[in-house]
């Protein structure tokens, strides 16, 4: 075994271990999202701020959900160059979800409670 094949099996193993953690995230955060939709619209659904906020909600949890089904995909993929890709569009959907999801909670505590 040679030097080369031994940093590529732990920057693989480093790798899938990330996109595992990131996969029990991803799957919380979504629930989270989910649950914050079901509460608002049992609780105050008279106030129109509550319409953009739980739609911002329950796009961020389309986007955890898109990145949880990426990651199963990504887990399973041989070809380097396309799971290279595959992560970072997986780490910029995240992003883009958790900011989103960051953005519509001061939303919800500044205008609704």
């Amino acid at each position: 075994m040679t030097i080369k094949n031994t940093m590529t099996r732990a920057n693989s193993s480093w790798l899938r271990e990330e996109l595992l953690h990131l996969l029990s995230v991803s799957a919380t955060l979504s629930g989270l999202c989910i649950t914050v939709v079901a509460l608002m619209n049992a609780f105050a659904k008279e106030i129109t701020t509550v319409s953009v906020v739980d739609d911002i909600f329950a796009i961020c949890a389309l986007l955890f959900l898109i990145c949880m089904y990426l990651i199963f995909t990504a887990l399973r993929m041989k070809n380097t160059h396309r799971l290279n890709n595959v992560v970072n569009l997986i780490d910029l959907l995240f992003l883009l979800a958790m900011t989103s999801m960051t953005l519509a909670g001061f939303v919800m505590v500044y205008t609704i409670w």
